[in-house]
């Protein structure tokens, strides 16, 4: 069983494959933070921008089998259907996605991406690995496609993950009340870091999912 929060088809806004076309696939739950206002002050993560309860956003709800699942991925994809590209995000996808699912989705030809925050281990299969840690909590997935590190976190630093093994660095500014300050400095760092790439919310300034 599968519980999905929302799926959609839109452009990846962030990142290495922003403006990229993609269906994504949002899981309910996370393992640090419960999604709820009232939890957030004591939450691992405390700046989550994502409302990942529940299944009751566009094209959500529970799926029994990976079969059934992967069929309504495939049905967000234009007429064509060649090239899907899907992205499993969350909350924290690592807690759902599994061999069956990742099987599936092969099956009918999809190109699978995660967006993950690393401290769960993932299945084989998957295409492109985005990791994007959060706060002080454990990163154990130390290799993959793109680092993409929200800026700043007093917990968790740039240097804390330089040694890592991912082809591409990004810093994305903290959304938020202080997000002009925060673009700012991380503007600067990336400046000062040349390592680093500056990944911006393309898809909150263009006004799309």
């Amino acid at each position: 069983m599968y519980s999905i929060k929302e799926m959609f088809y839109s452009l990846q806004g962030e990142g290495a494959h922003s403006g990229r076309p993609a269906i994504f696939c949002r899981f309910t739950g996370c393992n640090l933070w419960s999604g709820r206002e009232q939890d957030r002050a004591k939450a691992i993560c405390d700046f989550c921008d994502t409302d990942f309860i529940g299944t009751d956003g566009s094209n959500g709800g529970k799926f029994k089998t990976a079969a059934e699942l992967a069929q309504a991925i495939l049905s967000l994809w234009p007429q064509d259907r060649k090239d899907c590209y899907v992205i499993f995000t969350g909350g924290e996808p690592a807690l759902q996605l599994d061999d069956e699912l990742i099987a599936a989705c092969k099956a009918l030809g999809m190109v699978i991406a995660i967006e993950t925050n690393g401290t769960k281990p993932l299945p084989n299969g998957i295409d492109w690995i985005c990791v994007s840690p959060k706060a002080s909590a454990e990163v154990i997935i130390e290799r993959g496609n793109e680092l993409k590190l929200v800026y700043p976190q007093t917990d968790a630093m740039p240097s804390r993950f330089e040694s890592m093994q991912f082809e591409h660095f990004y810093l994305q500014p903290m959304d938020g009340p202080a997000r002009s300050e925060n673009t700012s400095a991380t503007v600067q760092y990336c400046l000062e870091n040349p390592r680093w790439k500056l990944s911006l919310q393309t898809h909150k300034i263009i006004g799309i999912e």
